[in-house]
């Protein structure tokens, strides 16, 4: 079973990934809401894909997190 720092530190790390893809998101927004010129396109192109890194960041922290609390809750 998990203990409650470890489970603390897992939660603490879900926390900051979700953290780092909301600012990911608001970056691409911004750049998802003026007009495009070619360079201006490749900077909305380079958010796309840190957000999709922080997505997946994001998703891991989450199942790693879930996963322990399952452990922790139901013994499995």
């Amino acid at each position: 079973m998990a203990d409650q720092a470890r489970l603390d530190e897992m939660q603490s790390k879900y926390k900051a990934a979700v953290d780092e893809w909301v600012t990911a998101i608001r970056q691409e927004e911004s750049l998802a809401s003026v007009c495009h010129d070619e360079a201006q396109i490749d900077e909305w192109e380079a958010a796309d894909n840190t957000e999709e890194q922080a997505r997946s960041n994001a998703k891991a922290a989450k199942e790693e997190y879930e996963g322990a609390l399952r452990e922790e809750i139901f013994g499995f």
